[in-house]
């Protein structure tokens, strides 16, 4: 055996019982990028798997053209995004907490209606970090969702008692990005 071998893992550990689970719900938060492409790539497989599924969107709006929204529709996902946009470029606070309001009560809706075998919270953790959306709410609807509900929730600062209940936390981590350089989003690739 070759040194480089050597570190090649050919023993992993895992708990003593497996059992499968009915739904998850999965986080991905922190700074770095890729926590809405992360919850797109679970969306592509659970269309894959003909499971019926929802996003909602809390900041970007049609506008954006996101490129997953344009193939999500064309697969048949239920996608919802009114979002106003990032709060640093709005005319009109006021009007995205309304926007926020209305976004969650359809997502929680959705939710409960339990049609959908996963659903994608894009970018949720910055209406309820700013109070717009009550967290003990979401903290309810998460963890009291139809079995069969998946969810995956995104945004930085993830609030503790959404880990707490995750099944799945990532924290995604920022270590270098074009923006810090003055370089604009690019279609195709960011958005």
């Amino acid at each position: 055996m070759t040194d480089q071998n050597e570190s090649v893992p050919s023993e992993h550990e895992h708990p003593e019982r497996m059992r499968a689970a009915k739904s998850l719900l999965v986080v991905n938060t922190g700074d770095g990028k890729g926590k809405s492409t992360a919850a797109f790539g679970v969306m592509l497989r659970a269309v894959a798997r003909d499971w019926p599924v929802a996003v909602v969107q809390f900041l970007k709006s049609g506008d954006w053209q996101v490129g997953e929204e344009s193939v999500g529709r064309r697969l048949g996902v239920d996608w919802w995004a009114i979002g106003e946009g990032f709060t640093w470029d709005s005319n009109d606070l006021s009007r995205d907490e309304a926007v926020a309001q209305a976004a969650w009560a359809h997502a929680k809706a959705v939710i409960d209606a339990g049609a959908h075998r996963l659903v994608v919270l894009d970018e949720l953790t910055y209406p309820v970090n700013w109070g717009w959306v009550p967290l003990a709410d979401v903290v309810a609807t998460l963890r009291d969702r139809p079995e069969r509900v998946s969810v995956v929730v995104t945004g930085r600062d993830a609030p503790a008692e959404i880990v707490e209940i995750a099944d799945t936390v990532t924290e995604m981590r920022k270590v270098k990005h074009p923006y810090d350089r003055g370089i604009i989003a690019k279609k195709g690739i960011d958005f």
